[in-house]
């Protein structure tokens, strides 16, 4: 099930994401990078002056991604989430628990940044006969539903090398829904993202690139999913637009 928002639609989720947007007919999603990491207020600055120097509206922010210095606890991270939504609910997105934008927020093992940050960011803006687009947030290997994380995670607390296969094939498994629910596919992305700091060589060829879900690469992100304990994280998208701005 999807629910139109303004110019996309998104997949619900949780309080704190969708799990996925797709642009409407007679719009297209483009992303922006920074070169560096822009700490979190400052990137809502930025993101709202971009926004209106391309005279869109904030409402027509649609995803994200974040960089933050270390995995959260559950409560952290619910405590951080409320902090994000502020924001999204000041510019007439986020309202009674319901957010449309999509999400991924990963910790680099090197060279983390002093505060949750932003890395890039994804808008939609109107764009007749553009082909189809969308992102997809980003998942860990914990199923979703209330509860403590270790409780829903696969094979929580296990690195080994079957281990980690068995948190792919889950992660893969929840993108190929996310996308399956926008209508699209593996063979539609312009762009997949892995982040772990485990070996994903043991599995990359049977499982991500045999699947088509390294058709234009893999990024491969020396990263940890957000909240203590999960340890692979997945997210994809398709854009014909992506730009880089400086950090």
């Amino acid at each position: 099930m999807t629910v139109d928002f303004q110019g996309y639609r998104y997949v619900p989720g949780p309080f704190q994401y969708s799990a996925g947007v797709s642009a409407l007919p007679g719009f297209t999603i483009e992303r922006a990078r920074f070169t560096n990491p822009v700490p979190l207020a400052d990137g809502f600055k930025r993101i709202e002056t971009y926004l209106q120097a391309e005279s869109l509206p904030l409402t027509a922010f649609c995803a994200c991604e974040l960089r933050s210095p270390a995995p959260f606890t559950d409560a952290g991270f619910i405590a951080f989430n409320r902090e994000y939504c502020g924001t999204l609910e000041r510019w007439g997105i986020f309202a009674n628990d319901k957010n449309p934008v999509a999400r991924s927020n990963v910790c680099p093992e090197i060279d983390k940044p002093a505060g949750p940050s932003f890395h890039a960011f994804s808008y939609v803006r109107p764009a007749r006969g553009a082909a189809p687009s969308f992102v997809i947030a980003g998942s860990g290997e914990a199923r979703e539903g209330t509860g403590p994380y270790k409780d829903k995670t696969v094979r929580h607390g296990e690195t080994t090398p079957d281990a980690m296969l068995e948190k792919a094939r889950f992660v893969l498994e929840v993108m190929q829904a996310r996308m399956q629910a926008v209508g699209a596919a593996w063979a539609d992305t312009t762009g997949v993202q892995v982040y772990t700091v485990y070996d994903v060589h043991p599995f990359l060829g049977a499982e991500i690139v045999a699947r088509g879900a390294a058709r234009h690469g893999l990024t491969w992100h020396f990263c940890r999913p957000p909240v203590i304990g999960l340890d692979y994280e997945m997210d994809c998208r398709s854009v014909v637009v992506e730009r880089v701005l400086p950090g």
